[in-house]
């Protein structure tokens, strides 16, 4: 199947992509982002507020192991982790609907550019206060009845999104 073992894992370049997890509450969903993070080859995961940290067995039955792989730092709050991530000079965007936010699909990354996605809390989404200190905010197109999705699976679209155009883009 040509997948990395562990320490092929560790050593390999990563995508200058970072994802913020605001108060999730899921055991099962944190577990799928790290799953997908692993899959993607992301550079790592802010955990923040009440989202928890591996190891944890209810965590590890949806990460089969990811927890292990993928880089990640827990933070007291997410406005901690937007702060640090500023400072290391990433663009920091908000998965969420809000007024005058991009379409994932026509989202245009720049070339030597660090990002950082924020997805927010299963029922209350993206904190505003941490909306507001985001240089952006991204939402997913949606036509059905409903207006939001599970957390990991707006993981897995937009980690797939922003994988395919940083491939594309940077070389990858």
């Amino acid at each position: 199947m040509n997948r990395l073992t562990v320490d092929e894992f560790k050593e390999a370049d990563k995508l200058s992509l970072v994802v913020v997890l605001d108060d999730v509450r899921s055991l099962h969903n944190i577990g799928a982002v790290f799953r997908t993070s692993d899959a993607f080859l992301v550079g790592g995961i802010c955990l923040c507020g009440i989202t928890a940290t591996p190891p944890h067995p209810e965590m590890h039955k949806t990460a089969l192991g990811a927890e292990f792989t993928v880089d990640w730092k827990y933070f007291m709050t997410t406005q901690e982790a937007v702060d640090e991530l500023h400072a290391s000079g990433y663009t920091v965007l908000a998965i969420e609907q809000c007024e005058g936010s991009t379409m994932l699909d026509e989202c245009e990354l720049e070339k030597g550019k660090k990002y950082a996605v924020v997805l927010g809390n299963e029922v209350k989404g993206v904190k505003q206060s941490v909306v507001d200190m985001c240089d952006g905010c991204i939402e997913i197109p949606q036509y059905g009845t409903k207006h939001s999705l599970n957390v990991s699976v707006t993981a897995g679209i937009v980690l797939w999104e922003f994988a395919k155009k940083m491939r594309k883009l940077f070389g990858y």
